[in-house]
């Protein structure tokens, strides 16, 4: 099976442009508004599975990043797309021309440690792609958050570029190995699904119903998604954007398979043969002229930077293709949003 990491592109830094691409001035970034009517806060956990050690790195425990959105009362300052360190990070490893914290300062739409809003509420889990960090899907999380949803997006340690732990930056020890260490990796990330699920559950800054748990992912994430719906039942429904589903998968749970021509191309076989063990609700939805990365903030972040044009042609077909960045993601939040109200906040 083709590597993630030969088509996921947002690696090495959020935008995962190439090294000679460059932005002379740093222009004012922002995500676009959640389309919900619920203002939104965030709280950023870091969280040790002491039962465990980290695969990656065994002499630990296993760590984990967690952002939690969340309906909040709209109160506090706005938080940091990305901390300092992540975006010089970023910044230097594709040598952008951008200040080093010009991407921490991409805008968004919640409030820091901002008071709940009172209610139970449904769960959203978000996985990122191999590569990514939690911060690359934060514009769909925002849109969840604003219609009504908690939603935790999980970095899952030494398989992203430049995460930044309490102890410092983290690079992804996954990235690059061989052989591959990417079906490991996706049971392993079942494991921190249903960690980060327990923890929230027992937290009383949010009242989450236990009986209303969804979850969805990009690329690897996307992956997981399926992997922890199998290890953990509590897992209501579940959304795949464009990544492959490793070893034998069945399922009787609501399913979505969202896909650009990229993944069709590189994981429809596995697609094609895990169909028909999804014995659950189910739909298979192409988005047309999309590519591998249009679900992540990236694709917005690649267009208000102009950097689109500066990208070869085949890069641009195989990670954004040739649908605009706002109307993809249009389409990945209301589908999303449309599925989980559907199938596991009902």
């Amino acid at each position: 099976m083709k590597s993630f990491l030969v088509i996921a592109a947002v690696v090495a830094g959020l935008l995962g442009v190439p090294a000679t691409a460059s932005a002379a001035t740093a222009p004012d970034l922002s995500l676009p508004a959640p389309g919900g009517p619920l203002p939104i806060g965030l709280r950023t956990l870091h969280l040790t599975d002491q039962q465990r050690a980290d695969p990656w790195v065994p002499e630990k425990r296993r760590e984990l990043m967690v952002n939690v959105w969340y309906p909040a009362v709209s109160i506090g300052r706005t938080p940091l797309y990305m901390t300092g360190a992540e975006s010089a990070a970023a910044v230097a490893g594709r040598k952008l021309d951008l200040p080093p914290d010009a991407l921490s300062k991409v805008r968004v739409h919640s409030k820091e440690n901002a008071p709940s809003l009172p209610g139970r509420r449904p769960l959203v889990v978000l996985s990122p792609g191999a590569g990514n960090n939690r911060i690359t899907l934060t514009s769909v999380a925002e849109h969840l958050a604003s219609q009504g949803f908690v939603v935790a997006g999980i970095d899952h340690a030494y398989e992203a570029w430049a995460t930044e732990f309490p102890d410092g930056l983290r690079q992804c020890v996954a990235c690059g190995q061989s052989p591959d260490p990417w079906p490991a990796a996706i049971a392993n990330r079942a494991i921190d699904t249903t960690f980060v699920v327990d923890t929230l559950l027992k937290d009383r800054r949010w009242s989450i119903d236990a009986k209303k748990i969804g979850m969805a992912g990009h690329s690897a994430g996307g992956s997981a998604t399926a992997a922890s719906m199998v290890a953990d039942r509590r897992i209501k429904a579940g959304v795949n954007v464009d990544g492959p589903f490793f070893g034998t998968v069945s399922l009787d749970r609501p399913f979505l398979l969202m896909s650009s021509p990229t993944g069709k191309k590189y994981y429809g076989a596995s697609w094609d043969e895990t169909w028909p063990r999804l014995t659950g609700p189910k739909k298979d939805l192409p988005v047309e002229n999309s590519g591998h990365s249009s679900v992540t903030d990236a694709a917005i972040l690649i267009d208000q930077l102009g950097l689109r044009a500066r990208l070869p042609e085949e890069e641009v077909e195989r990670q954004y293709g040739s649908i605009d960045s706002r109307e993809a993601l249009r389409i990945f939040r209301d589908e999303l949003t449309g599925f989980f109200k559907q199938w596991s906040a009902r």
